[in-house]
């Protein structure tokens, strides 16, 4: 429980935000010293941490995704080299199973002396593009287990005493595709704790070091004491929820349950994940570190004004059963734990949705990875390339607000969308494609955020694969409080010279391309919130002459009919009379439009009569958006939370 405060208001309000900037001067060191592409686009975060090793100070760059975990690995290393630390030492950690997240999530920990005792400890974290494996990038969703995963590093002392141990930097190197880049990270993400270190020392030279010991707790308590505060001004209750990572590759068809019940009790929160799914023959499988991460980014979206730290993790429990899709143990293959996260946070803000309506948001697109490896014939001596690309989409409708259109997802708030003239540079790849994609933003009376479609083309290379690391192609982006899904994610590939798309979906890896072979993925846009048919038509008008929507859809998911007066001109004008039609005819048979037979769903798309966005709004009907097949668990799955967060929400006819 959280103490009293004892340092006066001002030196205690100085040196909240004096921690906090010594991790953001963390951040500013790796941005303009890094090697890797990656985290020069702020994949990467740093903390703060107090001599018990609990976060006490995370910065304003750093991404959700890494919130919850550093606290962990710090501890993991402390405990592995208790009694054995020294001024100017580092270690290095990677373990998800020791409370990180995967192996790619690279931490350095450097402890902080002052007279000679360790007052508190700063971490770097970055992801590193590869850390070998079966596949580039470490991406291998056929994995089991982590031995096709990459390099498990437990916590190591990478600097003894200030002096890098070159031979187990350069060990850790030479199990990687690109072991330049991750010499040079390793300088860049050491010298960064040595930047934090500097500024801790410099406060405590000012304000002395019991007053920054004291400083360090109080930060902690004082979040701890607002969290509280404002659970217990809330209702006590429960509430429950379910949302699905696609499928299990090793297993049969039917979506994979993530189930989450909160309740509030007094001044605490408490999330059991009984009843999810057991772990998958995959890499979407989250350890307990990265459940906790996404529990707490999910819910700290509803605090925004409080600094981050562990006072804020005590105010929250959890419960994950053992072996489980949301405590995956060793050595269960976890890389994909993004795939879970982002469900677990999309859940919790369904969850604090109805606590704080104020602040309600529906379900935001998932985060994809493409990754592509091979060798760059455009040079000489053939370097292996990494092309490791993720693209933005939509936000959900929020209420009163429409969805954040073309942002970084949930998962890594604060990451950049990668430019793709420094991607051309580094890699035989070019970009042919990359705008935003019409009609991807969930209808809602406030509608979802939009999404973006990328296509690239293959220059000269050698030796080339293709991986594909993402989810939703089933669990399609749901909207809430009646509004309707997003769009299905999946990659097409069209060989050179040849016309027909082949579609692989959003899980594959290791798939061989060449030279002028063409792949493109869309991303979803956010789900939409309220019912479709509320939504003001002069808004519709705006978003057909933003190009956000077509007339079509316009037409089908608002029941707003637009004519055409001059495409290229934007004029377009609202049929008033028409629209009052369509919106009556909608209301009329839109909830049995939703329960009607899947098979007659699937002729029709096969035949061309309708499209996946019909099959999906209209009929809650999934299916292989390659073949036009039916999958019947996936439909049976979709369409129970379909009609709880949609038709039943929907006034009735």
């Amino acid at each position: 429980m959280a103490g009293d405060q004892t340092l006066d208001p001002v030196t205690f309000e100085v040196l909240k935000n004096s921690f906090i900037t010594s991790v953001d001067q963390m951040g500013e060191q790796i941005l303009r010293t890094c090697y890797s592409f990656v985290i020069y686009n702020h994949d990467f975060s740093s903390g703060l941490h107090d001599a018990r090793g609990e976060c006490a100070a995370q910065g304003n760059q750093d991404i959700a995704v890494h919130v919850g975990t550093l606290h962990f690995t710090c501890k993991a290393v402390m405990r592995a080299f208790e009694g054995d630390m020294h001024e100017g030492d580092v270690f290095a950690i990677n373990d998800p199973y020791a409370g990180g997240t995967h192996f790619s999530d690279v931490r350095l920990v450097r402890p902080i002396f002052a007279d000679g005792e360790i007052i508190a400890y700063a971490q770097s974290n970055g992801h590193w593009s590869d850390m070998g494996g079966s596949v580039p990038g470490s991406f291998d969703v056929s994995a089991r287990d982590m031995f096709r995963e990459g390099l498990r590093i437990t916590p190591v002392r990478l600097f003894d005493k200030g002096v890098l141990r070159r031979d187990v930097a350069n060990m850790i190197a030479a199990n990687t595709r690109d072991p330049a880049s991750i010499i040079g990270d390793i300088q860049a993400q050491a010298e960064a704790t040595a930047v934090c270190g500097r500024e801790i020392l410099r406060l405590v030279a000012k304000y002395g070091r019991q007053t920054v010991e004291t400083g360090l707790a109080e930060v902690q308590d004082y979040v701890e004491r607002a969290v509280r505060q404002r659970i217990a001004a809330l209702p006590d209750g429960t509430w429950e929820t379910v949302d699905f990572i696609d499928r299990d590759p090793a297993g049969g068809e039917g979506m994979i349950p993530i189930r989450i019940k909160m309740t509030i009790k007094g001044d605490k929160a408490i999330y059991d994940f009984t009843g999810s799914h057991p772990v998958i023959g995959s890499i979407y499988n989250s350890a307990f570190g990265a459940t906790f991460s996404a529990v707490a980014a999910g819910m700290k979206t509803f605090f925004p004004d409080l600094p981050l730290n562990s006072g804020f993790y005590r105010a929250f429990e959890i419960v994950a059963p053992e072996g489980s899709i949301v405590d995956a143990k060793w050595p269960v293959a976890v890389t994909g734990f993004l795939m879970p996260f982002e469900k677990i946070m999309n859940s919790i803000y369904e969850m604090w949705s109805q606590l704080m309506p104020e602040r309600a948001l529906a379900c935001a697109f998932n985060l994809e990875y493409l990754l592509t490896g091979g060798r760059d014939a455009r040079m000489s001596d053939k370097p292996i390339f990494m092309f490791y690309d993720w693209l933005p989409g939509g936000w959900g409708g929020r209420n009163g607000k429409d969805g954040a259109n073309v942002t970084t997802a949930c998962f890594g708030t604060g990451m950049m969308a990668q430019p793709v003239e420094g991607q051309e540079r580094a890699n035989p790849i070019l970009t042919t494609e990359c705008e935003i994609l019409k009609d991807s933003g969930g209808p809602g009376r406030w509608r979802g955020g939009v999404g973006v479609v990328k296509t690239s083309r293959m220059l000269a290379a050698e030796e080339t694969v293709i991986s594909y690391i993402c989810d939703r192609e089933r669990a399609v982006v749901w909207g809430i409080e009646g509004g309707l899904p997003s769009s299905p994610h999946g990659l097409t590939l069209t060989r050179a010279g040849s016309t027909k798309e082949e579609r692989l979906g959003t899980i594959f890896s290791d798939v061989a391309i060449g030279t002028d072979d063409v792949f493109s993925r869309p991303t979803a846009g956010g789900g939409g919130f309220g019912d479709p048919l509320e939504r003001d038509p002069a808004l519709v008008l705006e978003d057909v002459k933003d190009d956000y929507v077509s007339v079509e859809r316009a037409a089908k998911d608002y029941g707003v009919a637009i004519r055409v007066i001059d495409a290229e001109l934007c004029d377009y004008a609202i049929d008033a009379a028409a629209t009052e039609r369509l919106r009556a005819e909608i209301r009329a048979g839109r909830a049995g439009w939703a329960r009607v037979d899947p098979e007659s769903v699937a002729r029709r798309y096969r035949d061309g009569e309708i499209d996946a966005l019909d099959a999906i709004r209209r009929h809650a009907v999934i299916l292989d958006w390659g073949t036009g097949e039916v999958l019947p668990e996936s439909t049976r799955q979709f369409r129970e939370v379909f009609e709880r967060r949609s038709v039943a929400k929907w006034a009735p006819a």
